[in-house]
């Protein structure tokens, strides 16, 4: 862990694909009641807005354009569920599938278009807290967050995971598929030239392989409890 907190707290929990991480993110933030930033959606709402303008994902200044005037909100629905809106468009189904995803990690790997993001990912940060989750929130957009997690699974489990959200979703997938997109995204983003995946040097790594998201949740929130409760050097 960082040697001190920063003054309105923040969380960071990196990890690939399939971690748990998102899920965990948001039970974490309603447990301490801290905003949420999920930086994964902003390069998929990047990556949708480019092929609804007919942008090519290699051009990259024209991508770096839609992201610096991204025009996106999170909501929370009357069911209490995510809601997350693209020029007012409700797009909370159509960034999740799997295309979208595979697109958002084509467009993570420009530099151009990270740094678009940068500010809008920092202005995340206000009182009382930000639970920040992604896959460089703890290495590149909060080094100095008081408390970092990098959570991770087995490619195998992982594929688990997301087969079964989907088939809950009523989409259709192949399990084989599944584990093969996610090995190949895990090596892109781990080798990629610009902020690769990589847990910080003072995150704490958390194996999810068989534990319960229930059990995850604990664990982080009694890690960022015991962190705030020291006193500051």
């Amino acid at each position: 862990m960082s040697q001190a907190v920063d003054e309105c707290g923040v969380l960071t929990i990196d990890g690939p694909s399939g971690s748990g991480k998102g899920t965990v993110a948001r039970r974490v933030a309603d447990a301490l009641g801290w905003r949420l930033l999920d930086s994964g959606a902003l390069y998929r709402l990047t990556a949708l807005a480019a092929m609804r303008d007919g942008v090519r994902l290699d051009d990259i200044a024209g991508v770096s354009a839609i992201a610096a005037g991204l025009d996106a909100k999170f909501d929370v629905a009357d069911d209490g569920d995510e809601r997350i809106l693209l020029r007012g468009e409700d797009v909370t189904a159509a960034i999740r599938n799997e295309n979208c995803g595979e697109l958002a990690s084509q467009v993570a790997q420009h530099d151009e278009v990270r740094k678009a993001l940068v500010g809008l990912q920092k202005s995340y940060r206000k009182p009382p807290g930000l639970v920040a989750d992604g896959r460089d929130m703890g290495t590149v957009i909060f080094p100095d967050a008081g408390s970092k997690v990098f959570l991770t699974a087995s490619p195998e489990e992982r594929a688990r995971r997301r087969y079964k959200q989907l088939k809950e979703k009523g989409i259709s997938a192949n399990l084989a598929r599944l584990s093969i997109d996610i090995s190949e995204r895990d090596k892109r983003d781990a080798t990629r030239a610009i902020a690769p995946l990589r847990p910080a040097a003072d995150a704490v790594q958390i194996d999810t392989t068989g534990l319960s998201i229930d059990e995850v949740v604990a664990l982080v929130v009694e890690l960022v409890r015991d962190r705030l409760s020291q006193p500051q050097l």
